[in-house]
């Protein structure tokens, strides 16, 4: 595995949460009042720990029968381009393969430049489907 990092099958902490996520620049995207709660209804989750330091994480969100959503893979940058990535897909890859009842819909949505990433684990645009999504921004507004 390497530079003594070690693979936890569990969800991050919420530190652990807003530390990565802030270190790959999400934290405008994010409502980390209501991100515990979140993180508590996963499916699976995966932390890499360098040290005993979380450097990574990715967790599966969904109904855990038919719809499987691949969701928030993060590693910090100074540790990125050094198999994280991998290791924690290849972990969720496992949970999937495990858990996922065959013809189940496994989706995610990948960051502007990271689609070859994901194509190598069978991720990839198809024909007739277009991927949307919306965000609420103004509760007050009806």
């Amino acid at each position: 595995m390497g530079y003594g990092l070690s693979i936890l099958k569990r969800i991050p902490t919420l530190s652990e949460y807003k530390k990565l996520c802030c270190a790959v620049g999400w934290e405008d995207y994010m409502n980390f009042e209501v991100a515990e709660e979140s993180l508590n209804q996963s499916l699976f989750g995966v932390v890499v720990q360098n040290q005993g330091e979380a450097v990574g994480m990715g967790r599966v969100i969904g109904d855990g029968r038919i719809y499987f959503y691949i969701q928030d893979i993060a590693v910090l940058p100074e540790h990125q381009n050094k198999g994280i990535g991998r290791l924690i897909m290849e972990t969720i890859q496992d949970y999937l393969k495990e858990n996922a009842p065959e013809k189940s819909f496994i989706g995610l949505f990948a960051a502007q430049g990271k689609e070859s990433f994901y194509n190598k684990y069978g991720y990839k645009k198809h024909e007739g489907m277009t991927g949307m999504f919306g965000v609420i921004q103004d509760k007050d507004v009806k």
